[in-house]
């Protein structure tokens, strides 16, 4: 039987009662510290938002999201694939200068290093609950885990949905397996067939890839319940749209996008029901949401990996135009992610920002806003509350934005790969202007080897077991 959007509704607040009595509605709160939610988003395209000017996915609470606060035109992931920009994103720093992680892998032993501070540290050494839900992707190991660097509770799968399970991960007693899986086999490798974690120990493999996302949703919803009267910071990277994609029965086959538009416009259900919440709560204007993504989309029509669960029907994955390029690319289109930031009453609505801002750019952000001290060690990113109270008389506070260690953003000017281009009037990428502005090529050319050389210097190691 299909599951409604007010049946699953219901039910999660009816299970928050149930489990977290203590927390009534309409409690008082404890502390003025604004909360943080991060909804990061995996492989989406610059394009896939209403509000940024998709064709045929629909986002009207995203939109409506945009229309109350500050949409960014000009904001970065610091890596153009998984692992680093989350690296990135979490401790405030370029992924080089935390190790430089690849994208990992079941079989791999390493991780972020637990001696990084996270922005769950940081605001949990302030008085702040937290809660990591979704995909993780910074080492599956447990010293590696959300739990073991800030996070008080966690739930998702640890890495990339096209992944397996490392069968030497802890097992919960209850485990529930599922597609045929028994205890006698569970280890043999299943590609596409990833654990269901909680905390530390796997509770469902493979798990339910269908309902991932309403599972994500009924989780935030209870966490931002229980935490209505304390600071509380939840981090929320959905699994979707990384293919191979899956989207519930409710919303699979209604977009006009193909089952990639199924997944996004399931997203902004769930994105819908958190705002809801907030408001019902009476918390949302001490709230600052974060919408972004961790990179670019797949380059669906020219990639294997478009064969959506074995067959290739409707053939429509993400889109990153006006920008040039995707995932796996330090073209905008790789690496430049659909931005929407909203906090009632603090941002004004329906702003714009186009300004250089990015992913590592939130902890230090989050510190300002919470009061909590910066981690004591080098971090690259910068403040952005005045951008978010003055976006359009604010600048920067970026005077160089680096593309990993092969290009750098000044103002207007990109450099890549040797190529210069002019961003204010040729966002597309397609015209070098190196011959007519030498001058310009040579100062961002300075700009990258001294930063690329002082990362060689003072970059920390990875974490490995």
């Amino acid at each position: 039987m299909m599951l409604t959007r007010n049946f699953l509704m219901a039910l999660s607040i009816a299970l928050t009662a149930l489990v977290l009595p203590e927390f009534s509605v309409g409690a008082t709160r404890t502390s003025d510290k604004p909360n943080f939610i991060v909804i990061f988003i995996d492989d989406q395209g610059y394009q896939d938002l209403g509000c940024f000017g998709s064709p045929n996915i629909k986002t009207p609470n995203i939109d409506r999201m945009a229309g109350e606060g500050l949409r960014f035109t000009d904001f970065y992931s610091a890596a153009q694939v998984c692992t680093p920009s989350r690296a990135a994103l979490l401790t405030g720093c370029y992924p080089e200068r935390v190790g430089n992680l690849p994208v990992l892998f079941p079989n791999q032993r390493r991780g972020l290093n637990p001696q990084e501070t996270t922005i769950a540290e940081m605001l949990k050494g302030n008085g702040y609950k937290t809660a990591c839900i979704g995909k993780w992707h910074l080492g599956h190991l447990k010293a590696f885990l959300p739990t073991s660097q800030g996070f008080d509770s966690y739930f998702g799968i640890p890495y990339s949905n096209d992944m397996w399970l490392d069968p030497n991960m802890t097992l919960a007693q209850d485990v529930v397996l599922r597609e045929g899986v028994t205890m006698d086999d569970y280890r043999t490798k299943r590609k596409n067939s990833v654990p269901l974690m909680r905390n530390t120990e796997v509770i469902e493999y493979p798990a339910d890839q269908n309902l991932l996302t309403q599972r994500y949703t009924s989780e935030a919803l209870a966490f931002i319940e229980a935490n209505k009267a304390n600071p509380f910071f939840l981090y929320l990277p959905h699994t979707m749209p990384h293919v191979p994609l899956y989207a519930s029965p409710e919303f699979e086959g209604q977009s006009d996008a193909g089952l990639y538009g199924d997944c996004i416009e399931e997203i902004d259900w769930s994105m819908g029901e958190i705002l809801a919440a907030l408001k019902r709560l009476g918390i949302d204007k001490n709230t600052l949401v974060v919408y972004t993504s961790d990179n670019g989309p797949w380059d669906f029509p020219n990639n294997a990996k478009n064969k959506v669960k074995g067959n290739t029907q409707r053939r429509v994955g993400g889109s990153a135009l006006p920008l040039r390029g995707y995932k796996f690319q330090t073209w905008e289109g790789g690496m430049r992610e659909p931005t929407v930031m909203w906090w009632p009453g603090h941002i004004a609505a329906g702003q714009e920002c186009h300004e250089i801002a990015g992913t590592i750019d939130l902890l230090p952000t989050f510190a300002s806003l919470s009061g909590s001290p910066l981690p004591d060690k080098t971090i690259d990113g910068k403040s952005l509350v005045s951008l978010l109270r003055n976006p359009s008389s604010t600048l920067s506070p970026h005077d160089a934005y680096f593309y990993r260690t092969k290009g750098v953003r000044s103002g207007q000017w990109k450099l890549i790969d040797g190529k210069l281009y002019d961003l204010a009037s040729d966002i597309a990428e397609s015209t070098d202007l190196s011959q007519e502005h030498p001058e310009v090529k040579a100062r961002l050319t300075t700009l990258l080897e001294e930063r690329n050389q002082e990362i060689k210097q003072n970059g920390r190691q990875a974490g490995a077991q």
